[in-house]
C-alpha cells in the first residue's frame, strides 16, 4: 500500500465533439476550448504537484443534460483508473428519475456513479430547486445514496439555501463556490450569500472554476485570495475540496496554472488542513477509493 499522499481533483470534464456536441461551447470567448478533451489530454495537462503531491484520482462531471453522456461518464470510469467517480445527469422532473437512477446504478460502471447535477445556473425560475418534481427527484438521489452537485450563480443562492433547509440529509456540493463575480463589482453579496449556505452542515465547497471568473489574462492569486479567505472561513479546511474545472480552466491559464495558485493559496495551512483540501473532503463526498488500493466500487 502507497503512504505517498493524495490529490484528488474533484471537478473536472471531458468530452468528444465528434460523439456528442457542444453547444455551449458556440458562446463567444470558448475558441480555445472549442475541441475535443479527452482523458489522455487530461493526463498530459497535470505536471504540476500541489504540496508535493501528484494527481492520483479525479471526478469527472456531465456536461449537457443528456443521459447518454452520463453513460459515455461511466464507462469511461470502469476503464481509466484515473477517474474515481462520475457526476451525472438525469431529468430530476421526471414521474420514473427512481427507475432511471436505478437503471444507471446497475448498468455498465453504474458503480462510479456518485451525484448528480443539473444546470440551475441555467435556468430563469428563481424557485427551480424548489418546484416539488425537482425536490422529489433530489430525495430519489439521496435515498440511493447519491449526492447533489450545486451548480448555480451568485444570484441563485437563496434557492440553494431553501434547499439545504428542506433536505437536511442529502448531501451537497456546492460547485466552483458559487461563482463569485471576481470582476466589476467584488464579492460583498456572494460572500454573504455563501455563509449563509456554510452555515448548514452538509454543504461542501468545490476551490475550483475562480479563475474563469477572474480575468483571464491578468488574474493573480492576490485577486483570487479574498474569495479563497471567505471559503476558508466559512466552510473551514475539512468542507473544503480542490478541483480544476479543467478544460474549461484552460481559457485562464490551464490546470497547472491553477495548481500553482492552490500551492501558493495553501501556504498558511497545516498539513492536516491541506489533506482535508486536496483530498479528504473529496473522498468522503464522493466515497473514493482510499488511497493506494486498487479501484473498485465501495460496499453498499
Amino acid at each position: 500500500m502507497s503512504d505517498a499522499p493524495r490529490l484528488v481533483d474533484s471537478h473536472h470534464h471531458v468530452w468528444d465533439l465528434r460523439r456528442r456536441p457542444q453547444p455551449w461551447l458556440d458562446a463567444p470567448g470558448h475558441e480555445p476550448i472549442r475541441r475535443t478533451f479527452a482523458p489522455h489530454d487530461l493526463h498530459a495537462s497535470t505536471t504540476r504537484r500541489i504540496r508535493g503531491r501528484r494527481l492520483d484520482t479525479t471526478v469527472v462531471v456531465q456536461c449537457v443534460p443528456s443521459p447518454a453522456e452520463t453513460r459515455e461518464l461511466l464507462a469511461l470510469a470502469d476503464r481509466d483508473p484515473l477517474v474515481g467517480a462520475v457526476v451525472g445527469w438525469v431529468d430530476l422532473t421526471a414521474p420514473a428519475v427512481g427507475e432511471v437512477l436505478d437503471a444507471l446504478l446497475t448498468g455498465p460502471g453504474g458503480q462510479w456513479l456518485r451525484s448528480v447535477r443539473h444546470l440551475v445556473q441555467d435556468e430563469s425560475d428563481p424557485r427551480w430547486l424548489q418546484r416539488p418534481e425537482v425536490e422529489r427527484g433530489l430525495r430519489a438521489a439521496g435515498l440511493r445514496g447519491l449526492g447533489y452537485d450545486l451548480l448555480i450563480r451568485s444570484h441563485q443562492f437563496p434557492q440553494a439555501v431553501r434547499l439545504a433547509e428542506r433536505l437536511p440529509q442529502l448531501p451537497l456540493v456546492l460547485d466552483h463556490a458559487g461563482k463569485p463575480p471576481l470582476t466589476g463589482g467584488g464579492p460583498a453579496d456572494w460572500e454573504r450569500d455563501v455563509r449563509r449556505l456554510a452555515a448548514h452542515p452538509q454543504v461542501t465547497c468545490k476551490v475550483s472554476g475562480l479563475i474563469t471568473e477572474a480575468d483571464h489574462e491578468k488574474w493573480t492569486v492576490d485577486d483570487v485570495r479574498p474569495v479563497w479567505d471567505v471559503l476558508l472561513d466559512a466552510f473551514g479546511p475539512r468542507r473544503l475540496m480542490f478541483g480544476s474545472d479543467w478544460p474549461v480552466c484552460v481559457l485562464a491559464g490551464g490546470w497547472n496554472r491553477w495548481a500553482d495558485a492552490m500551492e501558493e493559496l495553501l501556504g498558511d495551512c497545516s498539513a492536516d488542513e491541506a489533506d482535508a483540501i486536496l483530498a479528504d473532503t473529496a473522498t468522503a463526498f464522493y466515497h473514493l477509493t482510499p488511497s493506494g488500493t486498487s479501484k473498485e466500487a465501495p460496499c453498499s
